[in-house]
């Protein structure tokens, strides 16, 4: 697991860097007369701000920042890097209000038996594939897999359309909601689950289009 802070702080050739293994799982060293190659599989967990003042688009404080500001600070990462992280989500600050409020939310202990159950369910689907997860699919694969009926089918071509997808995005959201149905311990990929999977690519078109 590789957690970066702060992302678009570090530099653009470090950050685009993390393409190749992201995609391949192996990074590759090039020198004069020689190239070697190392396994590299990891998960990428990256926070940021969408400003340099952190407030922009928040519900609780006024941003401070310039257009060209916040366009400048969201363009240090790029495209081609957003396409390959699978899931975006949007964390703004809790209301005063809220902070004490009780809320019904499942214990740690109960999310995580569901998330072993999951995997379970991927290493027994993928026990003959030569991988363990969801993650590693194909497009080989994910067309065995990741079936849609006609219903999730037309949801994620209208969000393909709608958002611009390129296809390496439009790869990750089946993989994302082949995971979704597995977490409810779902067979097949139901409409829900795409919808559900959609929600996490939104980002993209709310900050960097």
């Amino acid at each position: 697991m590789l957690f970066l802070d702060e992302l678009p702080e570090f530099s653009r050739p470090a950050l685009e860097a993390l393409r190749q293994p992201l995609e391949d799982g192996v990074v590759s060293v090039t020198r004069v007369q020689n190239q070697a190659q190392y396994q590299s599989s990891f998960m990428l967990i990256a926070s940021m701000n969408p400003c340099p003042c952190g407030y922009f688009g928040s519900k609780t404080k006024q941003c401070r920042c310039s257009q060209r500001e916040i366009r400048r600070y969201l363009d240090r990462v790029s495209g081609p890097l957003l396409d390959r992280i699978d899931i975006q989500v949007e964390v703004d600050a809790v209301p005063v209000k809220e902070i004490n409020a009780a809320h019904g939310a499942e214990s740690s202990e109960v999310v995580a038996a569901r998330v072993r159950k999951a995997r379970e369910i991927q290493q027994q689907r993928y026990r003959k594939d030569g991988i363990h997860c969801n993650a590693q699919l194909d497009s080989r694969l994910s067309k065995r897999y990741c079936a849609l009926s006609n219903e999730a089918t037309q949801i994620l071509h209208l969000a393909v359309e709608r958002m611009g997808m390129s296809m390496r995005a439009y790869g990750r959201v089946l993989k994302v909601a082949r995971t979704i149905a597995d977490l409810r311990g779902a067979e097949n990929i139901e409409t829900q689950d795409v919808a559900e999977a959609i929600q996490f690519r939104e980002l993209d078109g709310k900050y960097w289009q």
